[in-house]
């Protein structure tokens, strides 16, 4: 199983599109889940997602619609792994891997 785990794409507010050479690289059928840690800002990214894998799971970061249906943050397991999924705006020690590592041991998750 290939799971890409993506997040901050900021489109169209940070750029107008995903690069044209990473864009190669997601092809339907090659990539069998997305997580998204946030930020997409607009519904055609989302739906862009979409169109790669209908595995699509997202939690909402601080630049997403307030409104949007989205979690702050997930656990989802796959196979035998458990992630945390959630937005780096709400991590108090972004960066600090021993906080990184702290949160997960209290959402228990893998990764």
């Amino acid at each position: 199983m290939l799971i890409l785990v993506l997040g901050d794409i900021h489109i169209p507010q940070r750029a107008a599109d995903i690069p044209a050479k990473f864009r190669k690289l997601l092809v339907p059928g090659k990539i069998d889940r997305i997580l998204c840690t946030g930020n997409l800002t607009d519904r055609a990214t989302l739906d862009y997602l979409h169109s790669i894998t209908p595995q699509v799971t997202t939690v909402r970061g601080e630049f997403d619609s307030a409104t949007a249906a989205l979690p702050t943050s997930l656990r989802i397991t796959e196979g035998s792994f458990t992630f945390g999924l959630l937005n780096g705006h709400m991590l108090t020690a972004n960066g600090d891997v021993d906080a990184l590592a702290a949160t997960a041991r209290q959402i228990d998750v893998d990764v």
